[in-house]
């Protein structure tokens, strides 16, 4: 893991992807240790397809990322690691984010 990025930028974006359990599982999982779906998907009792889709809303957010790898059989895996990361929450910086917000 890398130093941790801020992301107050995107913190909607962020708090979205963290208010899930399977998300929050999922970063569990990926804590101190890189895996790929289907791993992921047996470790976490959860089916590829719905996998899938938390990944993508936790790289999307920028909480992780991921790497095309192929297999010595030749068999592409989608690898994922945990992106080092660290947020503040302070009203100041709340309000900061909601000033980004498209007004409705």
């Amino acid at each position: 893991m890398s130093s941790p990025q801020n992301l107050k930028h995107d913190l909607p974006l962020v708090l979205a992807a963290l208010d899930n359990p399977h998300r929050l599982r999922i970063i569990a999982a990926l804590r101190g240790k890189n895996n790929y779906v289907s791993q992921l998907a047996r470790d976490l009792n959860l089916s590829r397809p719905l996998l899938i889709m938390h990944l993508k809303k936790l790289e999307d957010a920028g909480l992780i990322s991921s790497e095309l790898e192929v297999s010595a059989d030749g068999k592409a895996m989608r690898f994922y690691q945990l992106n080092a990361f660290e947020i503040r929450l302070t009203p100041d910086e709340i309000a900061k984010a909601a000033a980004r917000l498209p007004k409705d």
